[in-house]
């Protein structure tokens, strides 16, 4: 989810900047587009460095048994 949340961001981002131009109040367009790029790019990277994360870490399972050992 993270890596596309960060991908629709810099889409909006990308899209105030370059293609509208409309005229809000207290705030330009184009400020508005390098907030949205640069806050998805922030997400991109860090869901990127999340997903690095989880792929190294081990899972080990412990099995516990009451009485003797299994015959095999």
């Amino acid at each position: 989810m993270g890596i596309g949340v960060g991908i629709v961001l810099i889409v909006i981002g990308a899209i105030l900047l370059f293609a509208l131009n409309i005229d809000m109040p207290f705030v330009s367009d184009d400020t508005l587009g390098i907030i949205f790029i640069v806050a998805g790019a922030l997400a991109l990277i860090l869901a990127l460095v999340l997903q690095a994360q989880r792929s190294r870490t081990k899972h080990v399972q412990e099995n516990r048994y009451d009485g003797p050992p299994p015959v095999v």
